[in-house]
């Protein structure tokens, strides 16, 4: 078992029962996520998903690193990201039986995603019944203008470096 931590700085971290830290994930897609606002799993824990304060969703696979996290071959990998929302995600839920992503937003709007592709299924409260079977249609909430980024290539953080500017005084200036 582990516990898994969103943070502030966009960072994920894997926690051993014991406390130890086992491992920190970072967002790779162009659109970078900011604050993580909310975490959830498939049951089986193959799957991680985060929501963050700027509306995007994140999706991970933890499968691997999950079966030898001392393996350091197993790495996480990060497959989707999309905007779910336009203000921040306050909670999600991952249905498995209809693969289906429900998010919520600080905004009041509940909405409806598939989970392997980021396509809009609708909104809670809409006149139309949900159609999970079409996934083909590519449809875009009112407010996002922007399509889901799958993540193609083997996701590699670039770990931030600590660069210190002391401030200094130059008389000439």
């Amino acid at each position: 078992p582990i516990l898994a931590s969103a943070h502030e700085s966009g960072c994920i971290c894997l926690w051993s029962i014991q406390g130890n830290l086992m491992k920190e994930i970072w967002p790779f897609s162009e659109h970078p996520s900011g604050s993580l606002t909310a975490l959830c799993t498939d049951i089986s824990i193959k799957i991680l998903l985060a929501g963050s304060k700027e509306g995007h969703i994140i999706r991970w696979n933890i499968a691997s690193f999950l079966e030898d996290s001392q393996n350091s071959k197993n790495e996480i990998k990060e497959e989707l990201c999309w905007r779910a929302h336009t203000t921040e995600v306050v909670d999600l839920f991952y249905e498995e039986e209809k693969n289906v992503v429900v998010t919520a937003s600080i905004d009041g709007s509940v909405r409806l995603w598939h989970a392997m592709n980021g396509y809009y299924f609708g909104y809670f409260g809409q006149a139309r019944n949900f159609e999970f079977s079409d996934t083909s249609r590519l449809i875009l909430p009112f407010d996002v203008n922007k399509f889901p980024a799958i993540i193609k290539e083997e996701s590699k953080h670039v770990e931030k470096k600590k660069v210190e500017y002391p401030l200094m005084l130059d008389r000439d200036k």
